[in-house]
């Protein structure tokens, strides 16, 4: 049988760029000879991720709206439909056998285009509440694989399949026991926090550690900190904080995380966005988490992704409203309690899912007879 050649779409930020990677390289695993095409969005992360992973990818001209500039979205019925036509151009060219889309700016346009010419779609949601796009794309698409149970009644023209989010392969790889994980990060065996803000960073998530140093120097704990590029380089010259982070040990500045599986084993306690991919990712991982949810993520799907898991007792939330008030109150009560974490533990791994994207490229090769070579 002939390899496939698959179309991917998945963008501007790494919630959508990973699931999207994550599947081309399951693919790849199994049909070494596939040829893949990554749409993006001009400017956006994933211009520079996706060759990173080894991939090909073009660019569209794409943004979404601008709630800070009114005006500029006067150009976004003509950058849609320019992006469109660039979509097609890209498709007729590389002729792909299917397309799968992972959301982003640039993942509607690609889809919508592979849709008209005739190229079957696969819609991965990852998020408790789909937007609008996906929605709309989905009319026309094989199936959606969404992260959680229940959503057949937002996409009532397809076939719905709950099969989780694709994740990080190293992040179910490289599993080590905490102490293990801590010498290799060159960490002391205490207990220690793990903070990301997403693949962009997090002001908020920053602004609440810089505001709690004493507190964390009190305590003792050790911090793993993912600043993101946002504030990395104001940080990493902060006196206090390159004091704690040289002669004491207790901090671990990081700009952006390459080896989260080892992070992520040597965290006791995991405070993050939560974002979908973030989430299903610390589902598998299996630590306690305090989310810290993006307020002007589209639709506040961040909110009711967190609020998932805090109705389940899998997780604690502090908006970012709530940062000063009850950020460290809240995250010392999960870390002074052992039971808590626990317990908490217990709870979150119901919501992991380590097979997703295995199941999920075993649907859609099924769905296009590209069915052998399974693993």
């Amino acid at each position: 049988m002939t390899s496939p050649r698959v179309l991917l779409s998945g963008g501007g930020t790494g919630g959508h760029i990973f699931p999207a990677v994550s599947i081309a390289q399951e693919i790849q695993k199994r049909f070494p000879d596939a040829e893949f095409m990554f749409i993006g969005a001009l400017g956006k992360m994933e211009m520079e991720k996706v060759p990173q992973a080894g991939f090909k990818i073009e660019g569209l001209d794409i943004a979404g709206f601008d709630r800070g500039n009114i005006l500029s979205n006067f150009k976004l019925p003509f950058r849609l439909l320019s992006s469109i036509s660039k979509a097609k151009r890209i498709i007729r060219n590389f002729k792909p056998d299917f397309a799968i889309g992972t959301g982003g700016f640039a993942s509607g346009p690609a889809l919508w285009a592979a849709s008209q010419l005739g190229v079957p779609t696969f819609i991965q949601e990852q998020n408790s509440f789909p937007g609008v796009t996906n929605k709309i794309l989905s009319k026309k698409a094989k199936a959606v694989f969404t992260a959680y149970p229940g959503m057949e009644s937002f996409f009532p023209n397809t076939e719905v399949k709950f099969l989780g989010n694709p994740i990080r392969q190293n992040i179910i790889d490289d599993k080590l026991a905490p102490e293990v994980a801590k010498e290799k990060l060159g960490l002391q065996n205490k207990l220690t926090i793990l903070s990301v803000g997403g693949s962009q960073g997090s002001r908020t998530l920053n602004n609440g550690w810089k505001d709690n140093l004493d507190k964390l120097t009190e305590k003792g704990y050790q911090l793993i900190w993912q600043t993101g590029k946002l504030d990395y380089e104001v940080l990493n010259k902060n006196q206090e904080i390159q004091n704690l982070s040289s002669a004491e040990g207790q901090i671990s500045l990081n700009e952006f995380i390459k080896d989260m599986g080892t992070a992520y084993s040597a965290a006791d306690v995991i405070v993050s966005r939560a974002g979908a991919i973030a989430i299903s990712e610390l589902a598998v991982a299996v630590k306690p988490i305090l989310l810290i949810p993006l307020p002007t993520a589209a639709e506040d799907h961040q909110t009711k992704n967190a609020q998932s898991l805090v109705d389940q007792k899998a997780a604690f939330m502090v908006k970012d409203v709530e940062m000063k008030d009850k950020f460290w109150n809240t995250l010392e009560q999960i870390c002074e309690n052992e039971a808590l974490r626990k317990e908490m533990m217990v709870n979150l791994e119901k919501f992991g899912k380590p097979e997703a994207t295995k199941q999920i490229v075993d649907e859609i090769l099924n769905k296009t007879g590209f069915n052998h070579n399974k693993n």
